[in-house]
């Protein structure tokens, strides 16, 4: 029986779940090939991972499911949920600090989120000083 890695990663709303097994090196996110995803700027930064892994890519498939946010954050969700995936499935300390060395991000999440609306008012902001006079 082949190995299987479930991992996910969240950046904002978006929330990524990977599936990571031996194959032929074949990444989809949401059904579709890595190679389709666009806009380019966010396919090259979700193939770091890839890149920064070396051979380790050409030998797993990883299926990515992703939902919620906008689409940088669920191309953030889904690096992270990518590289984490390849650690564990390696089960390397070097890759690990291979991908913290070139950015903690792609193993960290990223936990800022929006700051709530304040009462009368319609900004997340400190609340409105008042003068009494």
């Amino acid at each position: 029986m082949s190995k299987l890695v479930h991992v996910s990663g969240k950046r904002k709303m978006a929330v990524a779940r990977a599936t990571v097994k031996e194959g032929k090196g074949v990444i989809r996110i949401n059904g579709k090939l890595l190679e389709n995803y666009n806009p380019e700027v966010l396919r090259l930064s979700l193939m770091e991972p890839l890149l920064l892994a070396g051979d380790v890519a050409k030998k797993v498939d990883v299926k990515i499911n992703v939902h919620g946010g906008g689409i940088s954050a669920q191309t953030a969700a889904s690096r992270l949920a990518l590289a984490r995936g390849l650690v564990e499935f390696t089960g390397s300390k070097k890759l690990k600090k291979t991908f913290f060395d070139y950015d903690r991000n792609l193993l960290v999440a990223d936990v800022r989120r929006n700051e709530p609306h304040k009462p009368n008012d319609s900004k997340p902001r400190a609340k409105r000083q008042k003068s009494y006079r």
